[in-house]
Formats: structure tokens, sequence, C-alpha cells
């Protein structure tokens, strides 16, 4: 008796065991996939296509390695133009931090330059730089080519690496398109502000800093007048846009890092970094998020510091 008594207790700790073990297994499986999902979540939105996308339709879209010539030819994605941000931006004359330097071209001749490259405003454009660990230029020309009334225009998540990733042929050679004529006949400026606006409505937005930690803090990097920072401006990193995989975090999860950071979506709001490059990407970002009224100031830091105080 005794020892079936010992037996009953034996099984019944066992089932017991199991059955605990079985409920804090589910859960914590369920927990832990809930938030897998959650981290891995892809973002979405009409600026913004994933490598697959590019692989299914390469054949039928103007592919734009946005890192230019000289980053192309260490190896770029077969079948991809290059085309560095400077080829659309007023550089040739004068320095960082003059007036006119960095800032989109005028209509007349942006038209020019996109018509040599073969930019056809009929096509879907797609452009690819380094993602997290790159400057954002694939950001900065499509928001160009937005302003300047393309309609098919979106980024590539992860970059190039992501397309690599996916298994599209490689090349050291861009490919040259055959030119045609592209008419401009504005420059839209919904999303973009220069300095005399910004100083003059200043109090009325929120300014938000995209720059590396070091360039907020003051150290000066990359030639500009002076080190610091917008007055009152707000920190939010370029590269805070990204998840590990080098791709962009969830929509979910960037417009929590944005609201946190003080940010309502109906805020009047401008981006900048150093040259707008950065901050151009970050604009497009935050669009797709929401925050509806946010324009890119792209004579950015390398102006301000030049005319204006600046905070440390």
């Amino acid at each position: 008796m005794e020892k079936k008594m010992k037996n009953f207790l034996t099984g019944l700790l066992v089932l017991v065991t199991l059955g605990l073990t079985g409920c804090s297994g589910s859960g914590g499986s369920t927990d832990a996939s809930k938030a897998a999902k959650k981290e891995s979540a892809a973002f979405t939105g009409k600026y913004i296509v994933d490598a697959d996308y590019v692989k299914k339709n390469v054949d039928d879209l103007i592919l734009i390695d946005a890192r230019g010539e000289e980053e192309a030819g260490k190896g770029t994605i077969k079948g991809a133009t290059a085309i560095g941000w400077q080829n659309l931006a007023s550089v040739e004359e004068g320095a960082s931090g003059d007036e006119n330097w960095g800032l989109i071209l005028e209509p007349a001749e942006l038209s020019k330059r996109l018509g040599e490259k073969g930019i056809a405003k009929d096509k879907e454009i797609i452009l690819f730089a380094n993602a997290a660990k790159g400057w954002g230029d694939d950001g900065r020309i499509a928001w160009e080519l937005l302003a300047a009334g393309y309609q098919d225009v979106k980024l590539v998540d992860g970059g190039f690496a992501a397309l690599a990733k996916a298994g599209l042929k490689k090349d050291f050679e861009s490919t040259i398109l055959k030119p045609v004529e592209v008419k401009i006949d504005s420059i839209n400026q919904e999303h973009l502000i220069r300095t005399e606006e910004l100083k003059k409505d200043y109090d009325e937005y929120k300014v938000v800093d995209v720059r590396a930690d070091k360039e907020y803090k003051g150290e000066v990097l990359y030639g500009e007048a002076k080190g610091g920072h917008l007055p009152d401006a707000i920190h939010l990193r370029y590269t805070d846009l990204f998840a590990k995989n080098g791709k962009l975090k969830s929509k979910e999860k960037l417009t929590q890092l944005f609201e946190d950071a003080g940010l309502a979506k109906e805020d009047k709001i401008v981006t900048y970094c150093t040259a707008g490059i950065r901050s151009a990407y970050m604009e497009l970002v935050m669009e797709m998020c929401g925050f509806k009224q946010v324009k890119n100031y792209d004579g950015s830091y390398y102006r301000w510091a030049k005319v204006e105080d600046v905070e440390k």
C-alpha cells in the first residue's frame, strides 16, 4: 500500500511539473515570438521598398547607386547608374557654408543634369546607398527628385548590403543611361527651408539635429565654421533610424522615438545635419510616419554656423 501511494504521489508530481512547464514554456515562447516579430517588423511607406521588390522588378525601373561613381567603382549592383548628391547640388563654386553652396540646383540646371543622366520622370526610380553605415545620400537625392516633381521615387530598405544579400548581380561599372529630355518648371518648397526663412520664423519650428553625438556636442569634424548646434535643437541621430540588421526600424518604433523626443505629428519641424544629406533622409522617414509638416534645411549646419550663433 505504501509503495502504491508513493508511486501515485510521484506520478502526480510529474504531471504537475509537466503542466507548469508547459504553461511557462508556452507563455514564454509566445511572448518571445511576439517580441521578435515586433523587433523585426519591416518599415513600410510610400518611399520604401525591400530588396526582393528590386530583384523582381529590376528590368523595369531606373536603379540609382547614390553613393556616387567612386564607391560604385568598388562594386555596385548590375544595371545601376551612379549619381552622387553633389551632382545635383550647387557645390562647384564657393565653399561649404557659402550662401548658395550645397543647395538644390535651379530648375533649368537640374533638368539638364538629370536629363544627361537619363533619369526620366515617367519611370519608377529606386535609389540605394549604405543605409546606417552611410550618410543618407539616397534620401537626399530622393528628396530632391520629389521636390522637382518626380512622382515614383523610392529607397531600398537596407541599401546596398540588402541588395547584395538578396542575390542581385554585382558589377564594377555603373550603367550609363541614354540621355532623355527632362523639364522641371519649379522646385516644390513644401519640404524645404532656407536660412532666411528659418531665422524669420525660428520660434514656430521644432528644430531637429540628426548628426552624430560629437558633432552635436561641438566637435568640428568637417570644416564647419564653428562647433555646436542650432539653438534648442532636439538631437535625434540619423543612425537612430536603423535596427541592428541595417534596415529601418518599424514605423511603430520610429513614431515612438520621435514622440519621446517631444515631437508631435502636428508640429512644424525642421531637420538639419551638416549639409542637408542625412536630414533629407530623416525628413522622408518622418513624413512616412505621419509627421507631415517637416522641412529639410539643405543649407544646414554649414551655413548656419557661418552666419548665426550656435549652442554647445
